[in-house]
């Protein structure tokens, strides 16, 4: 029997965002749009999905004058992407 995936991080691009936030301490909102190939407009749609979920936490600020977006994930998006990894795992495992 296969486990239900949830769905917040299967999408494509959440999913993206989950690997490379698992990774680092935090990171720009300009390198996640780099590294993922997002348009602003949907990366910023879904990293507010993500953050109502409470996966990620966003802070915003400035760098100098120029706004800065700092994206973080939670200990629950931690866990809620450990989970997602196993649950992936049981469907090629034999």
């Amino acid at each position: 029997m296969f486990k239900e995936l949830d769905p917040i991080i299967h999408s494509q691009l959440r999913l993206a965002v989950m690997s490379i936030l698992a990774g680092v301490e935090s990171a720009e909102f300009v390198y996640l749009k780099e590294k993922t190939n997002a348009t602003a407009g949907n990366l910023s749609v879904q990293l507010e999905k993500l953050q109502q979920a409470g996966y990620i936490s966003i802070e915003k600020t400035f760098k100098g004058k120029y706004p800065l977006t700092l994206c973080k994930i939670t200990l629950a998006g931690a866990e809620a992407f450990k989970k997602y990894v196993n649950d992936l795992q049981s469907y090629i495992k034999p």
